[in-house]
Protein backbone atom coordinates (compact mmCIF):
# COMPACT_ATOMS: atom_id res chain seq x y z
CA UNK A 1 0.00 0.00 0.00
CA UNK A 2 1.17 3.08 -0.77
CA UNK A 3 1.69 5.94 1.71
CA UNK A 4 0.11 9.04 1.88
CA UNK A 5 1.68 12.65 1.53
CA UNK A 6 0.61 15.00 4.12
CA UNK A 7 1.94 18.37 5.46
CA UNK A 8 1.65 21.65 7.74
CA UNK A 9 3.19 24.67 5.97
CA UNK A 10 2.81 27.66 7.52
CA UNK A 11 4.88 30.71 6.90
CA UNK A 12 8.23 30.00 7.86
CA UNK A 13 8.62 26.14 7.16
CA UNK A 14 6.60 23.16 5.71
CA UNK A 15 6.52 19.87 7.64
CA UNK A 16 6.00 17.29 5.12
CA UNK A 17 5.76 13.25 6.51
CA UNK A 18 3.51 9.97 5.04
CA UNK A 19 0.97 8.42 6.60
CA UNK A 20 -0.14 4.88 5.86
CA UNK A 21 -3.91 5.37 4.40
CA UNK A 22 -6.53 4.75 7.72
CA UNK A 23 -3.82 5.91 9.98
CA UNK A 24 -2.79 8.69 11.77
CA UNK A 25 0.75 8.52 12.92
CA UNK A 26 3.15 10.13 10.67
CA UNK A 27 6.79 8.71 9.60
CA UNK A 28 9.55 10.33 7.72
CA UNK A 29 8.82 13.71 9.12
CA UNK A 30 10.33 16.41 7.28
CA UNK A 31 10.94 20.42 8.46
CA UNK A 32 12.10 22.04 5.09
CA UNK A 33 12.40 26.38 4.99
CA UNK A 34 9.95 27.57 2.72
CA UNK A 35 12.36 30.09 1.85
CA UNK A 36 14.77 27.50 0.16
CA UNK A 37 12.04 26.62 -2.69
CA UNK A 38 10.37 28.40 -5.52
CA UNK A 39 6.94 26.78 -4.48
CA UNK A 40 5.05 23.97 -2.78
CA UNK A 41 5.22 21.17 -6.05
CA UNK A 42 9.30 21.98 -5.45
CA UNK A 43 9.27 21.53 -1.84
CA UNK A 44 7.09 18.30 -2.23
CA UNK A 45 9.05 16.78 -5.19
CA UNK A 46 12.31 17.58 -2.85
CA UNK A 47 10.80 16.02 0.22
CA UNK A 48 10.22 12.76 -1.56
CA UNK A 49 13.59 12.61 -3.58
CA UNK A 50 15.14 12.74 0.35
CA UNK A 51 12.51 9.52 1.82
CA UNK A 52 12.31 7.89 -1.55
CA UNK A 53 8.76 7.47 -2.21
CA UNK A 54 9.50 8.03 -5.53
CA UNK A 55 8.34 6.01 -8.88
CA UNK A 56 6.36 3.33 -7.78
CA UNK A 57 5.87 4.15 -4.32
CA UNK A 58 4.94 8.08 -4.87
CA UNK A 59 2.13 8.53 -2.87
CA UNK A 60 -1.44 8.65 -4.82
CA UNK A 61 -3.42 10.34 -2.09
CA UNK A 62 -2.49 13.78 -0.17
CA UNK A 63 -3.81 16.64 2.58
CA UNK A 64 -2.09 19.38 3.16
CA UNK A 65 -2.45 22.15 5.65
CA UNK A 66 -1.82 25.84 5.04
CA UNK A 67 -1.76 29.01 7.52
CA UNK A 68 -3.77 30.97 4.85
CA UNK A 69 -7.36 30.99 3.53
CA UNK A 70 -8.24 27.60 0.91
CA UNK A 71 -11.54 27.94 -0.36
CA UNK A 72 -10.59 29.35 -3.60
CA UNK A 73 -8.95 27.30 -6.46
CA UNK A 74 -5.84 29.75 -6.17
CA UNK A 75 -4.13 29.46 -2.33
CA UNK A 76 -1.64 32.16 -1.92
CA UNK A 77 -0.10 32.02 0.65
CA UNK A 78 -0.09 35.03 3.58
CA UNK A 79 3.26 34.96 5.57
CA UNK A 80 5.74 33.62 2.40
CA UNK A 81 6.07 33.68 -1.93
CA UNK A 82 4.01 30.80 -2.73
CA UNK A 83 1.35 30.65 -4.81
CA UNK A 84 -0.09 27.96 -6.47
CA UNK A 85 -3.39 26.72 -8.31
CA UNK A 86 -4.48 23.24 -6.64
CA UNK A 87 -5.24 21.41 -9.68
CA UNK A 88 -1.93 22.51 -10.82
CA UNK A 89 -0.36 20.62 -7.70
CA UNK A 90 -2.61 17.76 -8.51
CA UNK A 91 -2.22 17.18 -12.20
CA UNK A 92 1.95 17.56 -11.59
CA UNK A 93 2.20 15.17 -8.23
CA UNK A 94 -0.45 12.48 -10.28
CA UNK A 95 -2.81 12.44 -6.93
CA UNK A 96 -5.98 10.88 -7.22
CA UNK A 97 -7.20 12.38 -4.27
CA UNK A 98 -5.97 16.01 -2.84
CA UNK A 99 -7.31 17.61 -0.01
CA UNK A 100 -6.03 21.26 0.69
CA UNK A 101 -7.04 22.43 4.35
CA UNK A 102 -6.52 25.23 7.02
CA UNK A 103 -3.91 24.78 9.14
CA UNK A 104 -6.11 25.83 12.32
CA UNK A 105 -8.76 23.23 10.87
CA UNK A 106 -5.56 20.81 10.89
CA UNK A 107 -5.26 22.27 14.47
CA UNK A 108 -8.31 20.76 15.54
CA UNK A 109 -8.83 17.37 13.86
CA UNK A 110 -5.75 16.67 15.38
CA UNK A 111 -6.84 17.58 18.73
CA UNK A 112 -8.28 14.13 19.45
CA UNK A 113 -5.30 12.19 18.71
CA UNK A 114 -2.97 13.68 20.81
CA UNK A 115 -2.27 11.97 23.62
CA UNK A 116 -2.23 12.78 27.26
CA UNK A 117 1.66 12.79 27.54
CA UNK A 118 1.21 15.38 25.11
CA UNK A 119 -1.00 17.50 27.31
CA UNK A 120 -0.40 19.73 30.46
CA UNK A 121 -3.36 20.30 32.48
CA UNK A 122 -4.43 24.12 33.17
CA UNK A 123 -7.55 23.33 34.69
CA UNK A 124 -9.18 20.35 35.80
CA UNK A 125 -12.58 19.31 34.89
CA UNK A 126 -14.78 17.05 33.65
CA UNK A 127 -15.13 16.72 30.12
CA UNK A 128 -18.47 15.73 28.18
CA UNK A 129 -18.01 12.87 25.70
CA UNK A 130 -20.71 13.78 23.24
CA UNK A 131 -19.49 18.09 23.53
CA UNK A 132 -17.65 20.21 20.96
CA UNK A 133 -14.25 21.13 22.03
CA UNK A 134 -12.21 24.38 21.69
CA UNK A 135 -8.97 24.83 19.86
CA UNK A 136 -7.12 28.37 20.33
CA UNK A 137 -3.54 28.92 20.13
CA UNK A 138 -1.77 32.14 19.30
CA UNK A 139 0.99 32.02 17.25
CA UNK A 140 1.70 34.10 14.50
CA UNK A 141 -2.04 35.14 14.42
CA UNK A 142 -4.82 33.75 16.80
CA UNK A 143 -6.29 30.48 15.86
CA UNK A 144 -9.98 29.66 17.02
CA UNK A 145 -11.62 26.66 15.90
CA UNK A 146 -13.71 23.58 17.40
CA UNK A 147 -13.98 20.11 16.86
CA UNK A 148 -17.15 18.14 17.30
CA UNK A 149 -17.54 14.24 17.69
CA UNK A 150 -20.08 13.33 14.82
CA UNK A 151 -21.62 10.30 14.36
CA UNK A 152 -19.11 8.77 11.45
CA UNK A 153 -16.15 11.00 12.12
CA UNK A 154 -14.67 14.19 13.88
CA UNK A 155 -16.03 17.51 12.53
CA UNK A 156 -14.00 20.66 11.95
CA UNK A 157 -15.60 23.67 13.34
CA UNK A 158 -13.76 26.77 11.55
CA UNK A 159 -14.01 30.25 12.53
CA UNK A 160 -12.54 33.70 12.73
CA UNK A 161 -13.00 33.72 16.04
CA UNK A 162 -9.12 35.87 16.73
CA UNK A 163 -10.61 38.65 14.77
CA UNK A 164 -13.31 39.21 17.26
CA UNK A 165 -13.04 42.71 19.62
CA UNK A 166 -10.66 43.40 22.38
CA UNK A 167 -12.97 44.34 25.31
CA UNK A 168 -10.68 45.35 28.05
CA UNK A 169 -11.99 44.02 31.77
CA UNK A 170 -10.41 46.87 34.10
CA UNK A 171 -8.55 50.29 34.35
CA UNK A 172 -4.99 49.17 33.16
CA UNK A 173 -6.70 46.97 30.10
CA UNK A 174 -8.32 50.50 29.31
CA UNK A 175 -5.16 52.29 29.45
CA UNK A 176 -3.32 49.73 27.23
CA UNK A 177 -6.57 49.69 24.89
CA UNK A 178 -5.76 53.56 24.41
CA UNK A 179 -2.69 52.97 23.62
CA UNK A 180 -3.27 50.27 21.01
CA UNK A 181 -6.12 52.75 19.43
CA UNK A 182 -2.79 55.47 18.89
CA UNK A 183 -1.73 52.96 15.87
CA UNK A 184 -5.07 51.44 15.28
CA UNK A 185 -8.35 51.96 14.20
CA UNK A 186 -9.87 48.97 15.53
CA UNK A 187 -8.63 46.55 17.93
CA UNK A 188 -8.96 42.49 17.64
CA UNK A 189 -7.67 40.11 20.46
CA UNK A 190 -5.49 39.17 17.57
CA UNK A 191 -3.25 42.20 17.81
CA UNK A 192 -2.24 41.54 21.38
CA UNK A 193 -2.57 37.70 21.47
CA UNK A 194 0.11 36.88 18.93
CA UNK A 195 4.18 37.13 19.10
CA UNK A 196 4.05 40.46 17.51
CA UNK A 197 1.23 41.38 20.04
CA UNK A 198 3.16 40.24 23.24
CA UNK A 199 5.66 43.16 21.61
CA UNK A 200 3.48 45.29 21.31
CA UNK A 201 1.99 44.84 24.73
CA UNK A 202 5.27 45.28 26.13
CA UNK A 203 5.67 48.30 24.36
CA UNK A 204 2.19 50.11 25.42
CA UNK A 205 3.50 48.96 29.14
CA UNK A 206 6.94 50.83 28.45
CA UNK A 207 4.30 53.97 26.98
CA UNK A 208 1.93 54.09 30.29
CA UNK A 209 5.32 53.70 32.26
CA UNK A 210 7.15 56.34 30.63
CA UNK A 211 10.22 54.08 29.49
CA UNK A 212 11.67 53.54 26.98
CA UNK A 213 11.24 49.78 25.49
CA UNK A 214 14.86 47.84 25.53
CA UNK A 215 12.91 44.71 23.78
CA UNK A 216 12.94 44.59 20.20
CA UNK A 217 11.21 40.58 19.77
CA UNK A 218 8.69 38.88 21.59
CA UNK A 219 11.34 36.52 22.74
CA UNK A 220 13.53 39.20 23.80
CA UNK A 221 10.37 40.39 26.09
CA UNK A 222 10.31 36.28 27.33
CA UNK A 223 13.95 36.07 28.23
CA UNK A 224 13.40 39.66 29.95
CA UNK A 225 10.73 38.70 31.79
CA UNK A 226 12.76 35.13 32.56
CA UNK A 227 15.42 37.22 33.98
CA UNK A 228 13.44 39.68 36.21
CA UNK A 229 12.50 42.74 34.13
CA UNK A 230 9.59 44.14 36.00
CA UNK A 231 7.71 45.52 32.42
CA UNK A 232 8.19 42.45 30.67
CA UNK A 233 7.11 40.73 33.69
CA UNK A 234 4.12 42.83 33.50
CA UNK A 235 3.70 42.37 29.61
CA UNK A 236 4.13 38.51 29.85
CA UNK A 237 1.15 37.90 32.93
CA UNK A 238 -1.38 40.62 31.02
CA UNK A 239 -0.58 39.03 28.05
CA UNK A 240 -1.68 35.32 29.65
CA UNK A 241 -4.45 36.87 31.77
CA UNK A 242 -5.88 37.99 28.52
CA UNK A 243 -5.93 35.05 26.82
CA UNK A 244 -7.87 33.54 30.01
CA UNK A 245 -10.56 35.82 29.03
CA UNK A 246 -11.05 35.71 25.16
CA UNK A 247 -10.86 31.40 25.77
CA UNK A 248 -13.45 31.54 28.76
CA UNK A 249 -15.88 34.19 26.49
CA UNK A 250 -15.00 31.73 23.46
CA UNK A 251 -16.10 28.70 25.27
CA UNK A 252 -19.12 30.30 26.58
CA UNK A 253 -19.85 30.92 22.90
CA UNK A 254 -18.86 27.62 21.39
CA UNK A 255 -20.31 25.51 24.53
CA UNK A 256 -17.18 24.18 24.27
CA UNK A 257 -18.08 21.12 27.38
CA UNK A 258 -15.28 18.73 25.57
CA UNK A 259 -12.50 21.18 27.12
CA UNK A 260 -10.14 23.52 25.85
CA UNK A 261 -6.79 23.04 24.35
CA UNK A 262 -4.60 25.78 23.90
CA UNK A 263 -2.50 24.99 21.14
CA UNK A 264 0.55 26.95 19.02
CA UNK A 265 4.15 27.73 19.65
CA UNK A 266 4.35 29.82 21.86
CA UNK A 267 1.99 28.90 24.87
CA UNK A 268 4.32 25.56 25.28
CA UNK A 269 7.41 27.91 26.40
CA UNK A 270 5.56 29.37 28.71
CA UNK A 271 4.35 26.55 30.70
CA UNK A 272 6.43 27.72 34.01
CA UNK A 273 4.36 31.15 33.49
CA UNK A 274 0.78 29.59 33.90
CA UNK A 275 0.80 28.56 37.33
CA UNK A 276 1.69 32.46 38.30
CA UNK A 277 -0.60 33.86 35.28
CA UNK A 278 -4.18 34.65 35.86
CA UNK A 279 -5.25 32.72 32.79
CA UNK A 280 -7.35 30.42 35.11
CA UNK A 281 -9.08 33.03 36.76
CA UNK A 282 -9.50 34.89 33.75
CA UNK A 283 -11.01 31.73 31.91
CA UNK A 284 -13.29 31.36 34.59
CA UNK A 285 -14.65 34.92 35.67
CA UNK A 286 -17.45 35.33 33.66
CA UNK A 287 -20.09 36.28 36.25
CA UNK A 288 -23.04 33.80 36.15
CA UNK A 289 -21.42 31.28 34.17
CA UNK A 290 -18.43 31.02 36.69
CA UNK A 291 -19.52 27.54 37.41
CA UNK A 292 -19.96 26.62 34.35
CA UNK A 293 -16.43 27.38 32.78
CA UNK A 294 -14.74 26.08 36.23
CA UNK A 295 -15.53 22.78 35.95
CA UNK A 296 -14.11 22.05 31.98
CA UNK A 297 -10.68 21.00 31.85
CA UNK A 298 -8.17 23.22 29.98
CA UNK A 299 -5.00 22.04 28.91
CA UNK A 300 -2.10 23.11 26.51
CA UNK A 301 -0.75 20.79 23.77
CA UNK A 302 2.75 20.30 23.70
CA UNK A 303 2.31 17.14 20.74
CA UNK A 304 5.19 19.03 17.96
CA UNK A 305 3.17 17.43 14.58
CA UNK A 306 -0.93 18.29 16.05
CA UNK A 307 -1.16 19.52 12.39
CA UNK A 308 0.01 16.90 11.17
CA UNK A 309 -2.20 14.44 12.96
CA UNK A 310 -4.66 16.64 11.47
CA UNK A 311 -3.94 16.43 7.85
CA UNK A 312 -4.14 12.60 8.30
CA UNK A 313 -7.16 12.44 10.00
CA UNK A 314 -8.91 14.90 7.31
CA UNK A 315 -7.71 12.76 4.51
CA UNK A 316 -10.54 9.72 4.66
CA UNK A 317 -12.68 12.34 6.82
CA UNK A 318 -16.07 13.05 4.56
CA UNK A 319 -16.99 15.87 6.83
CA UNK A 320 -13.80 17.69 5.29
CA UNK A 321 -14.05 18.59 1.92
Amino acid sequence: MRPALIGDIGGTNARLALVTPGEVTPHDIINLPCADYPGVIDAIQDYLERVGATGENAPVEACLAFACPVHAERVKMTNNHWDFMKSDVQQTLNLSLFKVINDFTAQALGVPHVDADNLVEVQAGVAQSHSTRLVIGPGTGLGVAGVFPGQHAWIPLPTEGGHVTFAPTDSTERALLDVFLQRYQRVSVERILCGQGLLELYQAHCALNEQTPSCTTPAEVTQAANQGDPIATASLLRFLKILGDVCGDATLTMGARGGVYLCGGILPRLLEWLPKSELRDSFANKGRMRAYNADIPVWVVTHPWTGLLGAAEALHNEEVF
